[in-house]
């Protein structure tokens, strides 16, 4: 008898329960890949999910998304045979697998008997109660699947959990820089949630320092993600508690990350002298931080003072983050900066610069690295990719040759189809609204036709 705590799930056959047999070809397929996020360590479920999803999104699947529960079931042999064949080739090319055989893969065997158990008018009817009764309010689909035994919080935390949580923050931060936040931001919170508990179990000192720091970038992952969907409040109020997690922690590299997207925020609401104030808040004991992270915050000032209308200050601003990325040395980065390469520096700073270029200064240099950015920019980073390029297009179209911008917004247009970022969608207006005065020529026009046709207006 299968009890109700056993983590398998029983199968039937002919009535008898049967336990799943567990798929350790898969298994010890995904052990022998090194995790790119723990050295030493092997690739974990979630970070297999992440990259069957970049592949399948890749080749042609834009909807899919695989994650750690569903390579769980496969280990387990909960599921023996992913129906979806781009599914399965996409497990042989990022396991390096010749055959569906090496991974465990079995094809079902088909049962006469199975079949003719099926009473498929009774399956229909039932189907249809369903949803039948959710039309008149009975219980809604969404109730059917609410959980009803919540996962339970260990009274005691170790390194191991600590881990747990900086991967998924991770995997969700990349989820977030490819996609935008709007689609799963709920499931992050969710995530969240649990993840906070954790912070009122026993652990060594060392132990709860390390996991404030984890939840605390959790937090901040969960926080631009509302920040991008425009859950303005959502956000600052994770924000601020991502904050009380670096304070806690003694993290000073959380602190200055978390502080910088507090800036980016209070930038993009339209408040540069309270954005200024963050960065500079960021910036005490700087000498505690990494070039790359001084980088990134005299970049946040550059971005707040060129609002302000402070051009010589912008452009000094700008100036001082180019001498720091200078002497970026990556490997002594926290794991969270690993986006902030060339091409997101040329791409910040551009974007500073660009609200100077929109009033004739430093047009070429803001051009410059705004189309650095876009060539930098790899399948990680589509959002920035997405936006730097509209706004180059935006440039364009107000300082040069408006077929050449029409040109840039087509391919911005189209990178931005599958992002789900309100703040992209916003430089889409934008580009449109800049548009205008060029309306008469051709392909300004037909640009100007497909982002009214692809984003709602405001």
């Amino acid at each position: 008898m299968v009890t109700t705590g056993a983590r398998l799930c029983a199968q039937t056959h002919r009535g008898v329960a049967v336990m799943p047999e567990p798929n350790d070809h898969l298994r010890r397929a995904r052990e022998r890949i090194e995790s790119p996020n723990a050295t030493g360590h092997p690739l974990s479920r979630q970070e297999l999910a992440d990259l069957i999803t970049q592949w399948l999104y890749k080749n042609g699947d834009q909807n899919a998304v695989i994650d750690a529960n569903y390579i769980g079931k496969l280990e387990l042999g909960n599921i023996g045979w992913p129906q979806n064949t781009l599914r399965r080739q996409a497990f042989r090319e990022v396991l390096g697998a010749g055959s569906d055989a090496e991974l465990g893969f079995r094809r079902p065997r088909r049962s006469r008997s199975t079949v003719d158990d099926v009473d498929r008018k009774q399956f229909l009817q039932a189907a249809a109660g369903v949803a039948a009764s959710a039309a008149i309010g009975q219980p809604r689909l969404a109730d059917l699947i609410t959980p009803t035994q919540p996962t339970p919080v260990p009274t005691t935390i170790g390194m191991a959990d600590v881990d747990e949580v900086r991967t998924a923050a991770t995997a969700f931060g990349s989820w977030d820089a490819i996609y935008g936040g709007g689609l799963v931001r709920e499931a992050v919170t969710a995530q969240l949630q649990h993840c906070v508990e954790l912070l009122n179990a026993r652990a060594s000192e060392k132990v709860r320092a390390d996991m404030f720091g984890a939840v605390g970038y959790l937090a901040h992952v969960t926080a631009f993600m509302a920040f991008d969907a425009y859950a303005h409040d959502d956000a600052r109020r994770m924000f601020r508690f991502a904050l009380s997690c670096a304070e806690e922690g003694d993290d000073w590299h959380l602190r200055a990350k978390v502080l910088s997207s507090m800036a980016r925020q209070a930038i993009w609401c339209g408040d540069p002298d309270q954005g200024l104030t963050f960065t500079e808040l960021a910036l005490v004991r700087s000498d505690r931080l990494t070039p790359t992270e001084r980088a990134m915050l005299h970049t946040g000032r550059a971005r707040a003072l060129a609002k302000l209308r402070r051009v010589e200050d912008t452009a000094a601003a700008v100036g001082v983050a180019d001498s720091e990325f200078s002497h970026a040395r990556p490997e002594n980065d926290p794991p969270w900066m690993a986006y902030y390469d060339s091409a997101q520096h040329a791409g910040d700073t551009g974007h500073a610069l660009w609200d100077t270029a929109m009033h004739g200064h430093f047009v070429g240099e803001a051009r410059a690295r705004l189309a650095f950015a876009v060539a930098g920019h790899d399948d990680r980073y589509k959002r920035s990719k997405a936006i730097s390029q509209t706004k180059l297009a935006s440039l364009v179209m107000t300082t040069g040759d408006p077929t050449e911008a029409a040109t840039a917004g087509m391919q911005a247009l189209e990178w931005s189809g599958a992002i789900r970022s309100k703040r992209a969608a916003d430089d889409m207006r934008e580009l449109r609204r800049v548009g205008e005065r060029h309306k008469n020529v051709a392909e300004v026009a037909e640009l100007r036709s497909r982002i009214g046709a692809a984003v709602v207006p405001l």
